[in-house]
């Protein structure tokens, strides 16, 4: 799926830092050996989508742990040029890799923290880097959530206080990145609309995907623990806090340009400024 290194290292995929004294042999590919997560849940959607929702729903679940948002793209690693990226080379690692091995195991030990068999992963900002997702757990398991665009774009300018421009385009990004992993990954497309509409209807579907029984309980989300909601890390506001999916408010008559590519996409329909 391409280079995902970032190169604030000082590590280049397929050529090693300072390599005039070394003969380092090639990066090693990654397999399952090395990694402790299997078949993660990773769920790939815009922010204001319903993510959060979507997340404490699972994460209900006596087999699903679905912690707050990670935001896994910003957790990096650095190794600095010379000896220590000549070591990291000679054992097969690049920075891409010793990043991943590094979400692996943070990822794997709040997994075991919880008790839990599955982990669902959930974060609109790693829905940027899908390709390293994928990259990172062979064996994952794709859930593709989506929503109205233009209903995205009302309750992120409600939930931020940001105007409608440049946040239109913004959000674009992130659909945009959405639309393209679900023409390359296999998964299961959910939209927030069928959701909130019959919960439990949408909820079994996904339950059967992913191999685990439907829990008439996982609806009712705010009778689980699930840790704090906090701003950054996921929805915060009063809707989220009632415990229960609420139903969807009509989406908003026109659809931003920005946004009426992606909308057809998706199937939904409205007018665009004219």
């Amino acid at each position: 799926m391409g280079d995902h290194s970032s190169g604030k290292s000082g590590m280049v995929r397929g050529k090693p830092a300072n390599s005039a004294s070394a003969e380092p042999g090639p990066v090693a590919a990654e397999h399952a050996a090395d990694r402790l997560l299997r078949a993660p849940v990773v769920v790939l959607a815009p922010p204001r989508s319903g993510s959060t929702l979507l997340r404490l729903i699972l994460g209900s679940h006596s087999q699903l742990h679905a912690p707050h948002e990670t935001h896994l793209g910003q957790i990096t690693v650095s190794v600095p040029l010379g000896p220590a990226a000549v070591a990291m080379r000679l054992l097969g690692h690049d920075q891409a890799a010793l990043e991943h091995l590094l979400w692996d195991r943070l990822l794997h030990l709040d997994l075991v923290r919880a008790g839990k068999p599955t982990l669902v992963i959930k974060s609109p900002a790693d829905t940027l880097i899908w390709s390293r997702l994928a990259d990172c757990w062979h064996d994952a398991r794709f859930v593709f959530l989506l929503r109205h665009p233009a209903a995205i774009l009302r309750s992120w300018c409600e939930a931020t206080g940001l105007p409608a421009e440049p946040s239109a385009g913004h959000l674009a990004s992130y659909m945009a990145a959405v639309e393209e992993a679900r023409r390359h990954l296999p998964g299961v497309t959910v939209t927030y609309e069928q959701l909130v509409a019959d919960p439990a209807a949408q909820v079994g579907l996904l339950c059967d995907h992913l191999g685990v029984a439907f829990e008439p309980g996982m609806l009712n989300y705010g009778r689980h623990p699930h840790g704090p909601l906090v701003r950054g890390v996921g929805d915060w506001l009063d809707k989220i806090r009632t415990g229960r999916p609420q139903p969807a408010r009509p989406a908003p008559a026109v659809v931003p340009a920005e946004l009426a590519g992606v909308a057809a996409a998706w199937g939904y329909t409205a007018a665009t400024p004219g």
